[in-house]
């Protein structure tokens, strides 16, 4: 009950936090992609200090982080991995839903960084805009991400795939860094209740281009798989014993 008491107080103060840190940084982040990228980062270190002494969750990334222009194909547990991953990247920009971009203040930092709207209810259409999008932007440089399977996936669910990454790795022609992580296990897709422990993003080797599509789909997959169920074995997580919603 106690460790429910402070989640929630946590959440409060996190989502209290999130206009005041998009207004103070408004003046320069409205007229400079610096500013933006700061204001973002500088709310994440500050959720991820207040998690830390407010509900015992420590935020870690390991592997080697990318410097240069890069694909990043994420595994997405939870709101957590989006800002860790962020933070983590020089020069991160997201693929994400256009919906996004209509919500205050988030919507409009979105724009600023650079990130690529999609539909995800027109898979054809979303992946040829998705790629014109991208190839459109390419002047500035960056990583750009992309979570695989196209939503949250709650540890222990399996969902697919989907081919929209294969389809950028082929037209960026740039490396592509997997991304594994646990986050899930302690700050779950849904419910209020965030949990002590070392929430990790891990970096993984990067697949070099040149793949065919399956091949690269079937190298990516195993890797943020594997390495990702070896993290939330790490943080606790049976499957045995946990399904899907718990």
């Amino acid at each position: 009950m106690l460790q429910y008491t402070r989640s929630v107080f946590f959440i409060v103060q996190m989502y209290v936090a999130m206009p005041v840190f998009g207004l103070v940084f408004a003046p320069w982040a409205l007229f400079s992609r610096r500013g933006a990228f700061a204001a973002c980062k500088s709310y994440s270190r500050y959720v991820f200090w207040t998690a830390r002494w407010m509900v015992g969750l420590r935020c870690e990334v390991r592997g080697t982080v990318p410097q240069g222009e890069a694909l990043i194909a994420a595994k997405h547990q939870s709101f957590l991995d989006i800002m860790m991953i962020f933070t983590a990247l020089p020069a991160a920009k997201f693929i994400m839903k256009k919906e996004i971009l209509m919500t205050p203040i988030i919507g409009q930092y979105a724009r600023k960084l650079g990130c690529v709207p999609v539909d995800r209810g027109k898979r054809g259409a979303a992946i040829e805009r998705m790629v014109a999008d991208v190839n459109a932007g390419r002047a500035e440089p960056g990583q750009l991400i992309i979570y695989s399977q196209g939503t949250r996936v709650a540890p222990g669910a399996k969902l697919p795939y989907k081919i929209g990454t294969a389809v950028l790795y082929e037209q960026l022609d740039q490396p592509c860094v997997p991304v594994a992580t646990n986050v899930g296990v302690l700050w779950p897709k849904r419910g209020l209740l965030r949990k002590p422990g070392v929430a990790v993003v891990e970096f993984l080797p990067a697949i070099p281009p040149g793949l065919d599509r399956d091949a690269f789909m079937t190298q990516l997959e195993a890797a943020v798989e594997l390495s990702s169920d070896s993290l939330m074995a790490e943080a606790g997580f049976d499957y045995d014993e946990q399904r899907p919603g718990d």
